[in-house]
Order: C-alpha cells, then structure tokens, then sequence
C-alpha cells in the first residue's frame, strides 16, 4: 500500500501508510495516533477524509469501528468507540472526547495551531463541554451531511 489514498483491509482499518502484518489495529501505529472512528456516520466520514489528505495525514492511522471484525484493542469496547471519539495515542494510551481532537490536531501542520490553543489552561475542559453538547445531535447532523452528499454526488 504505497499510495496515499485511503484504503480498507478485511479488519476494517483505514491503512494511509503501510502496516506491516505483525501489526494489528489493536496496537498503537509506530507514526502517529490511531483514530477509531464510525464508519457508518457520514459527518464521520467527511471529517477522516479531510484529515487523511491533509499533510501530515500519512501520520494517521483509521479504524472503522462500525465493523463486526474491527480490533479496538482490550480497553476499548465496539459500544464505547461507537458512542464518543477515540485516539490512541503512539504510546498505547488511549484518550477520548475533545481530548483525542487534541491528539489529531497536534499531528497535522495545518491544525496544530489548535492543539495549543486547547492546550491553554482552561480551554480543554471548555471543548470536552461544547463536545458532550454535539453528541446528542450528531445523528442529526449526519443525517443531514448524508442526505446533502447524495444529492450532490456525481451522477
């Protein structure tokens, strides 16, 4: 896999990089963060394919929680990953929330400004709350992302 399109393997991990195959998506990428990351939603979608094809995005790595066969690892449930956005950091650790943003952003050019503006004494707590208020209308907003690519994909 050498190119730097997005691709998926029969685990359900979006592979931007080479993985080799003593690797599985349970464990953290060498590179970079692993993003877990529901497949199913269209917002979701959009917003990992904007982060894969931002430089640095080769740095990511994506796992499509929607999928029966997706390995999360042994401290991440399917129902934990579907409800709340995951990261696992290099290291192994796995955070959530505006947290796991955080970890996103500090890893593309582009975003890192953001990462140290959350960063700032007070700012995280602030984005895990405006985070928690958008899950509940997350199915919406999908929905309405999803309905809006349909009509304007190609025909």
């Amino acid at each position: 896999m050498g190119s730097s399109e997005m691709q998926r393997n029969d685990n359900g991990v979006i592979a931007i990089r080479s993985i080799s195959e003593t690797s599985v998506a349970d464990q953290a990428f060498e590179n970079g963060p692993t993003i877990y990351f529901d497949g199913s939603c269209a917002l979701c979608s959009v917003e990992i394919d904007h982060y894969a094809s931002r430089v640095g995005g080769e740095k990511l790595g994506f796992v499509d929680v929607c999928r029966n066969n997706a390995r999360l690892g042994a401290d991440l449930t399917s129902d934990t990953a579907m409800r709340r956005f995951h990261v696992r950091r290099p290291d192994g650790s796995l955070v959530s929330g505006a947290r796991a943003f955080v970890e996103v952003w500090d890893t593309l050019p582009g975003w890192q400004w953001a990462a140290r503006v959350a960063r700032i004494r007070g700012v995280l707590p602030v984005l895990e709350v405006g985070y928690l208020a958008f899950l509940p209308i997350r199915p919406f907003i999908s929905k309405a992302v999803g309905r809006f690519s349909a009509r304007n994909a190609p025909k």
